[in-house]
């Protein structure tokens, strides 16, 4: 059972990419850049426990927010199903798609038989647009092929996966009730929104303060590692080609602002945009210097990425600031 007017969507993070396709197939078509931008995705993240082999970087908001936010700020209907029975969970894919519905998936990648550098990370997404006795088809991210297949077997497998992210065999779809808002005061919104969340963290591992956190965090990951080599430079190649878009999803969030900019005509989101050129840019060059840290085992490079780090916690707090006078107008 393949849907056969299926309209693969081209994009480079997971959950962009799924939310995306999924709009694609219901008439709303808008780039990855502004997808990721309206559904208030960027953020920060350094996560370390005793159970992980190294800590983990991250630079967007919590797994499912960014569809969950998509849909609301395009007052969209967002239909989540989860499950912990195999059966049920088979279940909840196989109707939409013979209704003609391509179907979202959250899923463990190390499962996926296209996925060639096998780590487990159980918060990816991609949608799944038909299957045949052996495998299922999904859109994917571009750097994983776009429409690619895998073993209803392994598919399994990475839907019912356990641990850090994961959900319970995870699967949703979306539609539209009513007529989509302007989408000028949906960026207005949306950048206020995530301007708010990344200058209010809830804890110090979250926004401009994790980023500041994570200046002295590396320095003590480096003296207590016992793989330098493979987990500063797995850090490095997750920072930049991890389905991030580069740069820890800053160069998404550039590319935002610079569409929004575009459409709105506002000075702040043209000066933000202006910054997160130049935060993109430094934050490429942390993934280099860890690349170097990973390669020579030499503290000096993450010395000085530390140093970027705490200019960075200032100057996208500064940002986040100016975004803030771009919200909603009255």
């Amino acid at each position: 059972m393949i849907i056969p007017e299926f309209k693969p969507f081209v994009g480079q993070h997971c959950e962009t990419t799924t939310t995306g396709s999924l709009l694609k197939q219901i008439g709303i078509e808008l780039s990855e850049p502004m997808l990721f931008g309206i559904g208030e995705g960027i953020g920060f993240l350094f996560w370390r426990m005793k159970t992980m082999d190294f800590p983990f970087i991250g630079g967007r908001v919590k797994t499912d927010k960014i569809t969950e936010n998509i849909c609301r700020n395009l007052n969209l209907k967002l239909e989540l199903k989860e499950t912990s029975s195999l059966k049920k969970a088979w279940k909840n894919i196989e109707e939409p798609i013979h209704k003609g519905k391509a179907v979202g998936l959250k899923l463990d990648c190390y499962h996926l038989d296209y996925f060639t550098n096998k780590i487990n990370f159980a918060g990816h997404y991609a949608t799944m647009y038909g299957y045949d006795e052996n495998y299922a088809y999904l859109n994917d991210t571009d750097q994983q092929g776009c429409q690619v297949k895998t073993s209803l077997k392994n598919l399994a497998l990475a839907r019912n996966e356990k641990g850090p992210m994961s959900s319970r065999n995870l699967s949703f779809t979306i539609e539209k009730t009513q007529k989509l808002p302007a989408l000028k005061s949906i960026i207005r919104k949306a950048v206020n929104n995530n301007a708010t969340d990344f200058l209010n963290p809830p804890i110090k591992n979250l926004g401009y303060k994790g980023i500041k956190k994570t200046a002295s965090e590396i320095i003590k990951w480096f003296k207590e590692s016992k793989d330098v080599k493979n987990e500063f430079t797995t850090s490095a190649m997750l920072m930049e080609r991890a389905g991030t878009g580069g740069a820890l999803f800053r160069n998404l969030y550039r590319d935002f602002l610079k569409e929004a900019y575009h459409l709105t005509g506002d000075q702040y989101i043209e000066e933000a945009y202006q910054e997160y050129k130049n935060h993109a840019q430094k934050w490429t060059y942390i993934s280099t210097l860890f690349h170097k840290t990973g390669e020579t085992q030499e503290e000096s490079y993450l010395i000085e990425a530390s140093n970027i780090l705490l200019e960075l916690a200032n100057a996208e707090k500064e940002t986040m600031e100016k975004l803030k006078k771009a919200g909603p107008k009255e």
